[in-house]
């Protein structure tokens, strides 16, 4: 009997993959283990592994094909055996796969002008909502049945509801009745869309007609690109987000650094850096203003008793925020060893999708990039991120005398509607001292 490969659940919060590369071909004889293809989820790439030897009886699925998880991609078993009733019943796998060493044929470019009315948009709705994605419809007031669903078979899931706006119901009637274009942002809070918004394209995202001189390479928006775009656009049209610029005395910090690189190898502080010690800085400050260690539901505000601690990773697949779970629970040493640990497993590629999520607090660190200050988006839900910036001499009155003294550029961003400026501002004060005398903070 014919064995099935699964698409493979990567984290509960894993709808779909993506198809990169098939590693063998129809016909293909493999082994139990050898990796038949490699997918991509919004967050990691992974391979997926023959469950059984013999040969490769079907390939369903071509490669960028976004496949719901758990769905069967192919079929292992002896020649000749009949595999009719495991071949799924998608459109999207009636095309024959592109695999192996079979080099598709190159088609030109066509650039289509999004479909953005309201009746084309019902119109292509077909592959039904997942549940995810109609939690979070019900809480943008986004009516997911107007989404072009870009899951498997057209389902609407929740990357869709994430990066879509909310209309009113009077323009949803508006340009039924008339056949208006509704625009991609509004006038109305948060870039609602209002009834006077019909009419006008509002999409500075769409490409101009005019030709460009030269040669031009065109990049799909997909994968890890495609969620932080999504993310980013709902972060700031979804919270109101307002940043506080300040910079903290950096000698106590810099001090310790040089202590942990002298320090002997037995001690195990020679690898903590400059980030590890703002970061723990960080937690110890979320412990006192609740406020920021929070998220932000709509008519609720949730705050946390554990710090989860999400960081920026810059990596070849674009931004990932892992979180360190329980970091208020650690030690120095341990919250570095457990930094290097998940951003080594984002750059590899091998970072669980569950450890990309849940998180109550972000920093995101450019410092070693010389940026002097700048304006972090919030990783909505959360209430505030930091960002931390490059050390640079301040002048420092003492006395009648000026000193200059090296300076870490600190900003953090909240969102108002969950935290006023006040506390805001006490929290960098607190952060402030904390750096300023970090051997007295890991003391305490």
């Amino acid at each position: 009997m014919a064995t099935e490969v699964l698409m493979p659940r990567q984290g509960q919060s894993v709808e779909s993959c993506i198809i990169i590369e098939w590693k063998v071909n129809e016909g293909d004889v493999v082994t139990e283990g050898q990796t038949l293809c490699e997918v991509e989820t919004d967050k990691a790439t992974f391979e997926v592994e023959a469950t059984a030897a013999g040969t490769m009886l079907g390939i369903f699925y071509p490669a960028e094909a976004d496949v719901e998880v758990l769905k069967v991609i192919a079929a292992i078993g002896e020649p000749g055996e009949d595999i009719s009733a495991l071949r799924p019943s998608d459109e999207s796998a009636e095309e024959k796969p592109e695999t192996g060493n079979v080099k598709p044929e190159e088609e030109p470019v066509v650039q289509e002008a999004p479909a953005s009315s309201f009746t084309s948009q019902v119109s292509n709705f077909s592959g039904g909502v997942s549940p995810r994605a109609k939690n979070l419809a019900e809480k943008k007031g986004v009516d997911a049945t107007t989404l072009a669903g870009t899951g498997p078979n057209g389902r609407v899931i929740e990357r869709d509801v994430a990066a879509a706006q909310a209309v009113t119901p009077a323009a949803q009637a508006k340009a039924a009745a008339e056949g208006l274009d509704i625009p991609a942002t509004g006038t109305g809070l948060g870039g609602r869309v209002v009834a006077a918004d019909l009419g006008s394209t509002g999409d500075m995202h769409v490409a101009p007609t005019m030709d460009f001189p030269g040669a031009t390479k065109e990049i799909p928006v997909k994968g890890v690109r495609k969620v932080v775009a999504g993310r980013m656009l709902a972060s700031l049209q979804n919270t109101a987000q307002l940043t506080l610029n300040t910079s903290a005395d950096a000698r106590s910090v810099l001090g310790y650094r040089s202590k942990c690189k002298a320090a002997p190898e037995e001690a195990g502080v020679g690898g903590i850096s400059i980030n590890d010690v703002v970061l723990y800085a960080t937690i110890k400050t979320l412990g006192e203003f609740p406020e920021l260690n929070a998220h932000m539901l709509g008519d609720k505000i949730v705050e946390f008793d554990n710090v989860h601690l999400g960081f920026a990773v810059d990596t070849p697949r674009g931004l990932m925020v892992p979180v360190i779970r329980y970091a208020n629970l650690m030690t120095l040493k341990q919250l570095s060893a457990e930094t290097k640990r998940l951003a080594m497993a984002c750059i590899e590629g091998t970072i669980d999708p569950d450890a990309l999520s849940g998180g109550t607090f972000t920093v995101t660190n450019l410092g070693a990039m010389g940026i002097e200050s700048f304006t972090p988006v919030l990783n909505a839900p959360e209430v505030g991120i930091l960002g931390v910036c490059s050390i640079q001499p301040k002048p420092v009155m003492k006395g009648s005398d000026v000193e200059f003294v090296p300076h870490m550029g600190l900003s953090l961003t909240f969102d108002h509607a969950a935290a006023d400026g006040a506390p805001a501002a006490r929290f960098l004060a607190s952060m402030r001292i904390k750096l300023a005398a970090f051997e007295l903070t890991l003391a305490g």
